[in-house]
């Protein structure tokens, strides 16, 4: 807009001032600024970050919200308490600067009634969502500090009465009595890789996405939570090569598809009574998950889910935990997987509600306390992405769903009963909302592939904007500066379906030249990458090779989601080979258009991406002349149980779906250029996925590059890492997919030279 704005005032005094000098100064310098390119070090030191709430958390009066701010000229962090209807900051609940046992704090979370917070300093990672750290409790009426644990401790949490904290520390569980300061031991057989108490194994968190897998019931005197007995999980290890003059070892236990998964029970500890009872279901389970677990309104009754290994059949138990009789009261099938949410919630009636794929959608289902459906509360040939909460005052459900298109994302209200639902956001592109713990406001975030984040405060009940709280407009206006080019979204007819399709050209495109493709994809199942919404960093380096003169593409095929359940679970027992497919005639579609240069059309991927890029160069060699694979899976045989046999079942079971899209049992079909990208610290796709498709190639005779970055995890990241492999990819893309004539032209200065 400012960028429009100034043309036109440019251009009328141009007209009034017949082109002076100081004119034709302005405009050269206002062009100038419009033309800057976008380079490697600006992404990736920060330059066009965005600003966001961090840490928003509702407060439970239902007329204020609180924040984690950074105050950057003091290196403090304070909670700052903000008023809804005014939006203006009423109080610092707690500052650093005030604290003398800690400098900072990272994370807060307050108790039940909001009177004791628990402040969260020298957190590091153990795995993706893991986290190790010091923990204090903060008493807001005499705004004294109190150390939770001298050591390292896991998942501090408040029990509903503020008056205790349970935590994990060395696989065991341990409880806290803030009043009288005494710490009790609740758990004793807890050994590292053998036995965990209460916090999940490797494979849980990273697939189920969860660490604490321990609850408080209502009346804070009962802890349910999980034991996993890893003993019989085959060990993985990684060397780690630091800077000392021996590298050391890792070693974590790692179930690959068809090994032994950790064996999980169900346990209940009695404060009161100082014991612990081990829960027993009404159902012989010979190999499964318990992947939730929560409590319901009655403090005595808890909601546990089981899943099969094959995660086709999910069962919700509620368990009394005085009679310990369990009453299984929702079984759900599925030919394909089950998928596990959060979205589960028990209403005051102990009626509960539920999400489901069952007819094809994911959508929201109520049901009576004893499973008995009692309506499909949310019905169509389109999703549902977010549960967000239930109003007992007004009887609505809010949520969020596609129903405006697979690419956007927008906020809904609905009456539990299923009639009048209403659309509460206007704007076309990604909704998301946080809700004010009455229901009565709710603050939308929203973006767009032409707007950064702004925040605005917002009715529940009409959705009508009521103020902007923060927006991204010195983002916008730097923006304005360099030669940027739209995101175009469209579809593309491949297969039978019709595939969601974004396009970045040059920002001086023109139509009647050829020019370069590159293409990314993820690909995964249930995955999303052609959304309308703000830049990634990818975006801001995709716009940095259009400005090289590269058409850059992305194509969601099938497998990946918010298109229903068939089109996601089509690719069930053969991931990658449909996505390969789809991929492979993509590009070659995209190469009949008159400014594609079909001889230069390259793809990349990371990670399940990574599998993909590699698998259509091998098997797409007459269409892709390169390919870039970072930390890409090379067999299913080598990744985790949870995620491979949700899609795979198990190598015994489907030997030839896991080897027939194995990129290294066919090195043979190499014959474009290719770049393979791993870090040797990657817990998650390990190294050894790389190792072999090397091994592969160099034994079939086959040129390519690699590179190894050391001790780096799977987002290969940690001081100047992300540029140098930004660098290295940029080089490569230019290497290899650059303009022939340009090549041509410079190899014959050369040779001149020489000659000369």
């Amino acid at each position: 807009m400012l960028y429009l704005n100034g043309q036109k005032n440019i251009i009328y005094w141009m007209r009034y001032l017949k082109f002076s000098f100081c004119v034709y100064f302005l405009l050269t310098s206002f062009l100038n600024a419009q033309n800057q390119d976008i380079t490697l070090e600006e992404i990736w030191s920060g330059t066009f970050s965005t600003e966001h709430m961090d840490v928003l958390h509702s407060m439970a009066n239902g007329q204020q919200y609180s924040v984690l701010n950074f105050d950057r000229s003091t290196r403090s962090t304070a909670i700052d308490i903000y008023d809804y209807e005014t939006l203006k900051k009423v109080k610092t609940l707690v500052s650093s600067r005030d604290l003398n046992a800690l400098n900072y704090f990272s994370d807060y979370t307050f108790s039940k009634d909001e009177q004791k917070v628990i402040l969260a300093t020298n957190e590091t990672s153990v795995y993706r969502h893991s986290v190790l750290g010091n923990y204090f409790v903060y008493h807001v009426e005499n705004q004294s500090l109190e150390l939770i644990s001298k050591e390292l401790i896991q998942e501090p949490t408040f029990s509903p009465d503020g008056n205790k904290v349970a935590y994990g520390f060395n696989n065991n569980l341990y409880v806290k009595d803030l009043q009288s300061g005494a710490t009790t031991q609740i758990t004793f057989d807890g050994e590292k890789n053998s036995i965990i108490n209460g916090i999940t194994d490797w494979v849980y968190e990273e697939e189920f996405s969860f660490v604490r897998a321990f609850e408080w019931n209502a009346d804070s005197n009962k802890i349910a939570f999980i034991r996993f007995d890893e003993t019989n999980v085959p060990e993985f290890s990684m060397d780690v090569y630091g800077t000392g003059l021996y590298q050391t070892q890792h070693v974590f236990k790692y179930p690959k598809a068809g090994e032994a998964n950790s064996v999980v029970s169900l346990h209940i500890y009695d404060l009161e009574a100082n014991s612990t009872n081990a829960i027993k279901v009404g159902k012989d389970y010979n190999d499964f998950y318990i992947p939730r677990i929560e409590w319901t309104n009655n403090p005595d009754v808890l909601s546990a889910h089981y899943l099969n290994r094959h995660q086709n059949a999910l069962d919700l138990w509620l368990i009394n935990a005085k009679t310990n009789i369990a009453d299984l009261v929702l079984a759900e099938k599925d030919e394909a997987y089950v998928d596990v949410t959060d979205n589960l919630t028990f209403l005051k009636d102990n009626s509960f509600i539920w999400t489901s794929e069952k007819d094809g959608y994911n959508h929201i289902y109520h049901y009576d306390k004893t499973g008995k459906l009692i309506n499909q509360v949310t019905k169509g040939n389109w999703e549902v992405t977010e549960y967000y909460g239930y109003d007992e005052k007004t009887k609505r459900i809010f949520y969020q769903s596609v129903e405006n298109g697979s690419i956007n994302r927008d906020v809904y209200s609905i009456k539990l009963n299923g009639r009048d639902k209403k659309r509460l956001t206007k704007s076309e592109g990604t909704n998301g909302a946080s809700f004010s713990a009455d229901f009565s406001y709710f603050i939308n975030s929203f973006s767009s592939a032409t707007t950064p984040p702004e925040y605005t405060l917002n009715s529940a009940a009409s959705g009508n904007l009521i103020k902007s709280i923060k927006d991204n407009d010195r983002l916008s206006q730097q923006l304005s500066n360099y030669k940027t080019s739209k995101k175009e979204f469209s579809t593309i007819h491949i297969n039978g379906n019709d595939l969601n399709m974004w396009m970045i050209k040059p920002a001086n495109f023109d139509a009647s030249k050829q020019y370069p493709l590159l293409m990314y994809q993820y690909s995964g199942p249930g995955s999303q990458q052609v959304a309308n919404r703000w830049h990634s960093y990818n975006d801001y380096w995709y716009q940095h090779l259009a400005q090289q003169g590269y058409i850059v593409a992305c194509i969601d095929g099938r497998g990946t989601g918010f298109k229903g359940a068939d089109f996601k679970k089509v690719t069930y027992m053969n991931l990658v080979k449909y996505e390969t497919e789809d991929q492979i005639a993509a590009a070659r579609k995209l190469g009949e258009l008159p400014y594609v240069d079909k001889d230069r059309i390259g793809i990349w991927g990371w990670s399940f991406g990574g599998h993909m890029s590699t698998n259509c160069l091998l098997k797409g060699s007459d269409v892709f002349k390169m390919a870039i694979a970072v930390a890409p899976v090379t067999s299913w045989r080598f990744y985790d149980t949870i995620y491979t046999e949700r899609y795979m079942r198990t190598p015994q079971e489907n030997p030839n779906g896991y080897d027939d899209n194995s990129p290294f049992n066919y090195p043979e079909k190499l014959k474009g250029d290719y770049l393979l990208v791993h870090g040797s610290g990657d817990d998650n796709v390990h190294l050894q996925h790389t190792m072999r498709m090397v091994e592969a190639l160099i034994q079939a005779d086959k040129q390519f590059d690699w590179a190894v970055y050391p001790d780096k995890n799977h987002g290969i990241y940690g001081g100047n890492t992300r540029l140098h492999l930004y660098k290295k990819m940029t080089n490569f893309i230019h290497e290899k997919l650059g303009d022939r004539r340009e090549k041509a032209e410079e190899a014959s200065m050369e040779d001149i030279k020489i000659k000369g």
